[in-house]
């Protein structure tokens, strides 16, 4: 704004002062020029003309502002020379360009609206101010663009005719900048680099806001990392920062395009899914997870496992608010990892209930101990090719004053949690020697010993002190040991076992193939015997898998090794004829015999009737499984309460209802919305053998639901609205029609039996 330009600004308002005298300087001026409000002055302060241009000119040239005028049509007039540089232009092509050409109007905000408010601004004529717009500039790089603060003047000639504008422009490129980096910071967790807990909380809360008016659905995982502490604890937070990166990147490649993951701190993770409501693809895409964070990762040279535990629940069926379907997916997460970790459940309502009676589980068990409810049973290890028992496990059991036998299944991963497992291991190994010394003969007992007790430095001199107490040869005592010792210090590991060998005790590596897997550890760990775990061994006989391949190979390094091998879980005589061709030297299953009280060892022993034959099915079980639950099944339209006995994943038989013909289609309503379709394939009495017309899935926890379940949505519109849900037109069927409830029902087709009308009660 020099006097010597030869750009001629729009004709300043009159009153203003004509050039060549005096002019106050206004209160928007004072506050670009970096003064203080005139009132602050002790005296009004006057500049002439070209005091007053030549302080424009400092500051034009300073870069941290610039002014500019329009005409009448918006087109520059004046601006700035300096700011021709910083936008990458001709200062001379810039004069009767359209202003608004100097900006990108179509940029969006921080909120991801689209901006179009500066061609509105400058079209109504008015004052504006502190208007945020991004620079017009090709040559700059993507991410380094240029923001503006635009002010602007009306400027009016005699009669109030529009002359144009006077205004001004402060660069604002690095608060937005900070402001982007913030919001990014906020909206990324700093260590991994997915969605922030706040980010992901938002996006959920909009998806099903919108999702609620439109009636769709939305699948919600919350993933926890199992043993992930135990890492964190031994191998140091560095080391667990990097695992949790790792597992991140593996999240990410399960994960699609348009599904939100983000972490919520510590090691919790959630996934949004829309628009998913099968519980099939859920389940699969649940199992994918798991395995791919739980194959083995190496941190620091360090090799080491983990695992992950998967909670799913699903709007709008387990909730339709956010805070609604995060407390269904924390309380599924919670029952999966009670399940033994490593699984994925899906949300129902009893899971409330199963959590309150988890607490109420742990609370008991911390006086178990004390009032001599624990006890030990032992389940014989039997040499595959004489059938003699060549020693036995001990395995813990929990007699409930008011619950009854509590299953190890149940209590032992709540005796983790609640820092339970140290007494009751050492309690389980002292009772265990005692036991065992007091047996005829010379059979072996084996005493689980778990990773938290391993990683104990006084280990070596509880067992020593237990073999003192009890009397008992130290080569009778065989420690059942898992991969996870690995994981910690390698110096404190090796010194255990090299301490325990001392003491003469047999060492067998336990579950092996489900952990760690790394055969380093078995060139220096002293092992006596690998144990196979059941995982293998179920199923070994079908073709589907590779089980029988990875026993044969775990068979070979054992012998190659001098080492034993048990194989767990044999439960059929077609598993136990493939273990022997496979030459695993020893088995231990319900094949031979469940885990024997000790009245039992000694009159097995006092008899020196060491041999068990073996018994029980011929061939591997079938998945159908004895549930004994009260179902509903629609008929036409009627419901009858019946008696389910068993289930599979393609049938089930009931119990309840007399003389159904074969072919009979019923709806099975197994609660909480799920209905499969079912016929009757077998029917004799008051029973009958159904088949569903779509098969069951797997619930994450060795139980079977429906793929699909009948949304809140239809059921509101089927006559039971639902308060929860947002106010819209139904159309309705059924007896919630005017019609449906004018109509008469027609009389039953089928009588039910005795045990049908008692079904209710029996549930």
């Amino acid at each position: 704004m020099s006097e010597s330009s030869t750009d001629t600004p729009a004709e300043p308002p009159e009153g203003r002062g004509d050039g060549a005298g005096t002019s106050k300087i206004e209160p928007a001026w004072r506050k670009l020029l970096g003064l203080g409000p005139a009132d602050n002055a002790p005296r009004p302060v006057s500049y002439n003309a070209t005091d007053l241009a030549q302080l424009a000119h400092v500051f034009e040239e300073s870069g941290r502002g610039w002014f500019w005028s329009v005409d009448a049509d918006l087109k520059i007039t004046y601006v700035s020379p300096a700011i021709a540089d910083r936008l990458g232009l001709a200062h001379s092509n810039m004069i009767g360009q359209p202003f608004q050409s100097l900006f990108r109007t179509d940029h969006q905000d921080g909120a991801g609206r689209i901006n179009r408010s500066l061609p509105f601004v400058l079209g109504k004529r008015g004052k504006f101010s502190d208007l945020a717009v991004r620079a017009t500039n090709p040559i700059v790089p993507a991410g380094q663009e240029r923001w503006w603060s635009v002010s602007g003047s009306p400027v009016e000639g005699r009669g109030d005719n529009f002359r144009g504008y006077w205004g001004s422009a402060l660069d604002i490129t690095e608060s937005r900048r900070s402001e982007a980096e913030s919001t990014r910071l906020t909206a990324s967790d700093t260590l991994t680099g997915l969605a922030s807990r706040h980010r992901i909380s938002q996006h959920l809360e909009k998806t099903l806001t919108a999702y609620k008016v439109a009636k769709r659905s939305c699948a919600l995982l919350m993933i926890d990392l199992d043993r992930f502490k135990h890492v964190n604890d031994t191998l140091g937070h560095q080391a667990g920062d990097e695992l949790l990166k790792q597992a991140s990147q593996r999240l990410t490649r399960v994960t699609k395009e348009d599904w939100e993951v983000g972490r919520l701190g510590g090691d919790e993770f959630q996934v949004i899914i829309p628009d998913m409501d099968d519980r099939g693809t859920l389940g699969e895409t649940a199992k994918r997870i798991i395995a791919i964070i739980s194959q083995p990762y190496t941190i620091d040279g360090v090799r080491c496992v983990i695992g992950a535990s998967v909670g799913v629940a699903i709007a709008p069926y387990d909730g339709i608010t956010s805070a609604e379907l995060t407390r269904s997916a924390d309380l599924a997460l919670y029952a999966a990892k009670n399940d033994g970790r490593g699984r994925f459940r899906f949300y129902s309502s009893d899971l409330h209930d199963e959590a309150e009676d988890r607490r109420q589980l742990e609370d008991d068990l911390r006086d178990a101990l004390a009032q001599g409810e624990i006890r030990l049973v032992y389940q014989p290890v039997i040499e595959a090719r004489t059938n003699l028992i060549a020693g036995f496990e001990a395995l813990l059991r929990w007699d409930h004053p008011e619950r009854g036998p509590v299953s190890p299944a149940v209590f032992i991963p709540v005796a983790e949690d609640a820092n339970l497992i140290a007494p009751l291991g050492e309690w389980a190994l002292r009772q265990a020697c005692n036991d065992a010394a007091s047996w005829p003969g010379a059979a072996r007992v084996a005493v689980n010993v778990s990773p938290i007790q391993f990683a104990h430095e006084a280990l070596p001199a509880i067992v020593a002190g237990a073999l003192a107490s009890s009397g008992l040869n130290p080569d009778r005592l065989e420690l059942e040991i898992t991969e996870s010792v690995f994981l910690g210090d390698g110096a404190d590991t090796e010194a255990t076992f090299s301490a325990l060998k001392k003491l003469g005790v047999r060492l067998a590596l336990d579950d092996f193939g489900t952990g760690y897997s790394s055969l380093g550890y078995l060139k220096s760990a002293p092992f006596d015997k690998i144990k196979i775990d059941q995982s293998f061994v179920r199923d070994a006989t079908q073709t589907i898998n590779r089980n029988a391949a990875i026993i044969t190979a775990i068979v070979s390094l054992a012998e190659a090794l001098g080492m034993e091998t048990t194989a767990e879980g044999v439960e059929t005589l077609d598993t136990l004829d493939l273990i022997r061709k496979l030459k695993v030297s020893h088995v231990q299953g319900y094949v031979y015999s469940r885990a024997m009280e000790m009245a039992e060892i000694y009159e097995r022993m006092d008899g020196d009737n060491l041999k068990i034959e073996p018994s029980g099915p011929e061939k591997t079980r079938s998945d159908r499984k004895t549930v004994l639950r009260t179902v509903g099944i629609i008929h036409e339209d009627h419901r009858y309460e019946v008696m389910m006995r068993n289930l599979s994943r393609t049938g089930a038989l009931i119990e309840g209802l007399m003389d159904v013909p074969k072919g009979t289609k019923f709806v099975v309503d197994f609660g909480e919305g799920q209905l499969a379709v079912a016929t009757v394939k077998r029917s004799r009495d008051d029973q009958q053998g159904l088949l569903f017309e779509v098969p069951l899935v797997s619930d994450g926890s060795d139980g079977l639901c429906t793929r699909h379940r009948i949304s809140p949505y239809a059921l509101a519109a089927a006559g039971m609205p639902l308060a929860a849900l947002p106010p819209g037109k139904y159309p309705l069927i059924g007896h919630g029609s005017r019609e449906g409830a004018a109509r008469h029902f027609s009389l039953p087709t089928f009588a039910q039996s005795n045990k049908g009308k008692d079904a209710k009660r029996v549930a």
